[in-house]
């Protein structure tokens, strides 16, 4: 019969939940950006008997407006709950840039109601991709089909887009939305449900993400077609795939649907449309000799990142 000790040797170590590896996480977090910040960059007295570096965690919870004890449980990993109210407040208080709040919300497991609004991702070497790629039209676009950056070609391909409002500038709200957008998609019903059921797909890893809830709350109350789509509650992959586009420059043109994915698999990609016959190339080019003669202030594409991130 085994003894107490030999049963104690035998059972393999605990592991650290999730939940618990997070909230020390947390904690060191805090502890790291509270002791980082002087009193004098938040408008707070040094005073002579100051032996913390940084600010007192009374001094945060102060500002923040939280509980002293409340605060304090949160630097001891204390497992509470933390409201999006309160970690908004932490995130000012302890002036967190948008990489560090958005860190602050993940280790938390929240979502963030305000996330930041500028896209630091697009890069010059980004964009330089996509002006190499001229005249095949493409663009960069997050996981939420959000357009970030595009090149002249893409920019005349289904509609003016340099004329879109930022905010609008979304592939699902153009598609079921914007009159001369699905007007120059041939196969346009076909093109919408399928886009529905990936959005869907893609969904379900964003579904607490106050921008992916806007985004689907504003689909369904500007689009009856896409309600009906939704509501069949179809899901499929993306996938390479032929489309057809008839454009008011140029006429019909065929090409060949390609996404460059920037992480594996899901997330930001580079959308190219590559033609598929020999007449559409001519086209292209055609197209993209007219995008190229058009009088503008900056390079395609620029100026034109309101939403968050590339994720």
């Amino acid at each position: 019969m085994a003894t107490m000790a030999q049963e104690t040797a035998a059972r393999p170590p605990e592991v650290p939940r999730d939940a618990d590896v997070r909230r020390h996480e947390l904690a060191a977090f805090l502890r790291s950006r509270r002791e980082r910040i002087t009193p004098e960059q938040v408008g707070l007295p040094r005073g002579r008997r100051r032996r913390t570096p940084g600010l007192r965690r009374e001094e945060v919870a102060q500002l923040s407006a939280v509980g002293v004890t409340w605060y304090t449980w949160l630097e001891q990993a204390r497992a509470i709950q933390v409201s999006v109210q309160v970690l908004d407040a932490l995130a000012r208080a302890l002036l967190l840039d948008p990489s560090e709040r958005a860190h602050l919300f993940r280790l938390a497991g929240a979502a963030d109601p305000t996330p930041a609004t500028a896209c630091p991702s697009v890069t010059p070497a980004m964009r330089a991709v996509l002006e190499q790629v001229e005249p095949f039209p493409a663009c960069l676009q997050n996981s939420r089909y959000d357009i970030l950056a595009y090149n002249r070609t893409y920019g005349l391909l289904l509609c003016d887009l340099d004329a879109v409002p930022s905010e609008d500038r979304n592939c699902m709200v153009l598609s079921y939305t914007h009159a001369e957008w699905q007007s120059s998609i041939v196969h346009l019903e076909e093109t919408q449900r399928l886009m529905a059921a990936r959005f869907r797909a893609a969904m379900a890893g964003h579904l607490a993400e106050p921008a992916w809830k806007m985004l689907l709350k504003r689909l369904r109350a500007e689009s009856p077609a896409f309600r009906t789509a939704w509501d069949r509650h179809e899901v499929v992959a993306h996938r390479t795939k032929r489309k057809e586009f008839l454009n008011r420059h140029v006429g019909r043109i065929t090409v060949d649907h390609t996404d460059l994915w920037l992480t594996p698999g899901t997330g930001p990609r580079i959308v190219t449309y590559v033609p598929a016959d020999q007449e559409s190339r001519e086209r292209l080019e055609r197209l993209h000799a007219i995008a190229s003669e058009r009088p503008t202030g900056r390079s395609p594409g620029q100026g034109h990142l309101p939403r968050p991130g590339l994720g």
